[in-house]
């Protein structure tokens, strides 16, 4: 997901580094069902929280989340108003039974898994973009939240572009002829926009077929689409202007030089950092200008 910075990135690395610290991650406690935090781009226990390389900014927030089942909660909740009932001769009210739920799963959270998201964010200041590698809004709403509440005047806004994905992808489908710079793949989907909601998907099916274009002039709109950015990036364009299945091709894998400022602590994190962001910061904007070009944030 893309995002425009309405303005000018003016913070010093060692600010925003001072900012995250006071939201460094730490794990759930035993009654602790959720925990946010940031944590070290490069893996290393106890170091930077900002990374920066060829004057790419990159961070990570890991987000932990304890679950309890519903079921088990339920089973547990049945089994104490049964013993009520039987010990007492009354049947427990809505409240009491809704406090022994609420008793129940903290009780059982300590035992609970854990799941752990980790996002990475990817903000380059001259082109004001900030790039987060989640298609879900939720977790991106986390994210920035997070930055806004870290970075003094800082306002973000989803990219708008002159023409919707969805009609400019209709157009390529329908005249089989893809913007300049790229090539249109072997995977979409087409989803009907009346009552029915008829969805029709093709994975790894040539799509220069006059059944697409029928389902196109029927009213059917792409949601997804796969396509390839100058022979260096596969990628998969959705209707909400998403990029994913995001994958550098070997060519340019092949032709990336090791990081000149590499050591033994690199771990290659610099030259794929240096990677993704040189290809990205090709791809998005001819991928603007193929949608018609940005609209100016309000």
């Amino acid at each position: 997901m893309v995002y425009r910075m309405v303005s000018a990135w003016t913070m010093a690395q060692a600010q925003l580094e001072e900012a995250l610290q006071t939201a460094r991650f730490a794990p759930c406690s035993a009654s602790q069902e959720r925990s946010v935090g940031w944590l070290e781009p490069r893996g290393e226990e106890h170091g930077a929280l900002v990374e920066v390389v060829g004057g790419h900014w990159l961070l990570r927030q890991m987000v932990e989340v304890k679950s309890v089942p519903g079921s088990v909660v339920k089973r547990k909740v049945e089994e104490q108003v049964k013993q009520i009932e039987t010990t007492t001769g009354r049947k427990p009210g809505r409240k009491e039974i809704r406090d022994l739920r609420d008793d129940t799963r903290m009780a059982l959270l300590p035992l609970a898994f854990t799941k752990q998201v980790a996002l990475h964010v990817w903000i380059n200041p001259h082109a004001r973009l900030l790039v987060l590698d989640t298609g879900t809004q939720a977790w991106a709403d986390e994210v920035t939240t997070a930055l806004v509440k870290a970075i003094d005047g800082l306002v973000l806004q989803q990219l708008n572009t002159q023409t919707s994905p969805a009609a400019a992808m209709a157009g390529w489908l329908s005249t089989q002829e893809a913007p300049r710079g790229f090539s249109i793949d072997r995977e979409c989907e087409l989803k009907a926009a009346d009552e029915s909601k008829a969805v029709v998907r093709y994975t790894r099916h040539a799509l220069d077929i006059d059944e697409v274009r029928a389902h196109i002039a029927m009213g059917k709109m792409p949601t997804r689409l796969a396509m390839t950015w100058n022979d260096r990036v596969s990628f998969v364009l959705t209707e909400a202007l998403q990029i994913k299945k995001l994958a550098f091709l070997d060519v340019v894998l092949e032709g990336a030089p090791a990081s000149p400022t590499a050591d033994a602590r690199d771990n290659g994190f610099d030259t794929d950092a240096a990677i993704a962001t040189g290809e990205l910061s090709g791809l998005i904007p001819d991928l603007l200008e193929a949608l018609g070009g940005e609209m100016q944030p309000a």
